[in-house]
């Protein structure tokens, strides 16, 4: 029943964050200041004090009487945190304070904003929403600048495979090579396919292949079936079930990609293959919605 959570990260919070990033070699949404609001679990986040030194905050506490206690591991050499809290003291000469890594972090916040803001017109050019699979325009990411296009793909697996923390590193780039090639790949249970009429991301059947779930839950985080459902049936990936569907190819996605569907079953017996064309009388809806999802592509 909490609407809001304040959270005391400081200056020098913002600061030692920088630095830890920065040493791991981190780009612009790494190194850019923590975000001081944010919605999840239903809860407002927020960070108050992300512009006051806790110096500053001691001297206040101090005025008004108040008592904190100092947490220990705050010393521990154990930790990166204090291990780069004790190098910025050697720093402080050459300008590198608090104080200004923090204007540093917040100039890399804002260029991340303009930054999503490419990335998500760049998405409304590149994609298309067509049953569980996106549509890619080879050609249009092809014009667009790295580090979009690198957005751009990070975004598309982050909704496909559902909201999480972004594939990272040399998998990420050997996709990112892979798509400009045409040639295919599956990273993060997300699976890129080139084909004679288009390229497409849909989710990988051996990610989803052992979901199951009740008619009344979501399936794989965002799939209803819809339709006069029996109470004891089960929503699974169509699988072998494709076998069954003799209208496939009439949905106009990749066979690949109608075996990672949502589909309805009564014990081993299909009822409803929507996305495949099997089963009058049943849909399936997306927890997302198809107008918006390349403004949503961000929201991973």
């Amino acid at each position: 029943g909490v609407p809001v959570v304040a959270l005391a990260h400081t200056q020098e919070d913002v600061a030692e964050t920088c630095l830890m990033r920065l040493a791991r070699g981190a780009g612009v949404d790494g190194l850019a200041a923590m975000p001081d609001r944010w919605q999840e679990s239903g809860i407002t986040w927020v960070r108050p004090l992300l512009a006051v030194s806790r110096a500053e905050l001691r001297d206040y506490l101090a005025g008004l009487g108040a008592a904190w206690i100092e947490d220990p591991s705050n010393d521990n050499d154990r930790f990166e945190r204090v291990r780069m809290r004790k190098a910025m003291v050697g720093l402080r000469d050459l300008g590198l304070t608090a104080a200004r890594l923090s204007v540093v972090a917040g100039h890399l916040a804002q260029a991340r904003v303009a930054l999503d803001q490419a990335t998500g017109q760049a998405a409304a050019r590149c994609l298309t929403v067509q049953g569980n699979a996106l549509r890619l325009d080879h050609a249009a990411l092809a014009t667009e600048a790295a580090e979009v296009q690198r957005r751009v793909i990070v975004g598309v697996i982050g909704r496909v495979a559902r909201p999480g923390y972004a594939p990272r590193g040399a998998a990420l780039q050997t996709l990112l090579t892979r798509v400009q090639a045409g040639q295919p790949n599956t990273l993060a249970g997300v699976r890129f396919q080139s084909t004679r009429t288009g390229a497409w991301f849909f989710r990988e059947y051996k990610a989803v292949a052992d979901t199951v779930c009740g008619v009344g839950a979501l399936w794989d985080g965002q799939w209803r079936i819809t339709g006069d459902l029996p109470a004891g049936a089960e929503i699974r990936a169509l699988g072998a079930g494709i076998t069954l569907c003799t209208a496939w190819r009439q949905a106009g996605l990749p066979r690949a990609a109608l075996l990672a569907s949502p589909s309805l079953w009564e014990g081993d017996t299909l009822l409803a293959a929507p996305l495949a064309g099997f089963g009058a009388g049943f849909g399936a809806i997306p927890l997302f919605l198809a107008d918006h999802y390349q403004q949503s592509i961000l929201s991973h």
